[in-house]
């Protein structure tokens, strides 16, 4: 093992996965800066895109698509909700979201100035190394949703 703690047999999938790492924070870097012309953040731009996508969305299968926490949801909803982007209806012990249509005109003029851009990221690349990379990215993705992590524990033994 090398002094970053990379093994011959892992050093590999290591760097692929800090690139990968590096990859996904420069996009959000790029897309937080892309977006403030419009007023949302990435965060808050991937929220009202879930909401669109899938509304009335309860709050909790909000949070399942997102990639923040349930009480970073909460907050966030309130304050796309002061900036009359979204609206929380009560039915019974579920609350819904959906667009308003202050919302849904943002996300008109948004949604595709911001896919062209995101997309661009990969104009690098050909048809074909599109294609594998995603092929790829969905192989590694259902590997992960099988794996378990180690109980601690058992790794010291």
């Amino acid at each position: 093992m090398d002094r970053r703690g990379f093994s011959d047999e892992n050093k590999l999938s290591l760097l692929i996965w800090l690139r990968m790492v590096r990859l996904y924070q420069r996009s959000n870097q790029l897309s937080n800066e892309h977006l403030q012309h419009f007023g949302v953040t990435a965060a808050q731009f991937d929220m009202l895109a879930q909401v669109l996508i899938h509304q009335p969305v309860s709050q909790i299968e909000l949070a399942e698509h997102l990639t923040i926490s349930r009480g970073g949801v909460s907050h966030m909803l309130t304050r796309l909700e002061k900036e009359n982007l979204i609206v929380r209806n009560q039915q019974w012990k579920v609350k819904y979201i959906s667009l308003t249509e202050k919302g849904k005109k943002l996300m008109e003029k948004v949604m595709p100035i911001q896919s062209d851009f995101q997309a661009s990221l990969f104009d690098i690349l050909d048809d074909e190394e599109k294609k594998r990379m995603h092929e790829m990215m969905i192989k590694i993705h259902r590997h992960s949703l099988q794996m378990e992590v180690p109980n601690a524990s058992q790794e010291e033994s």
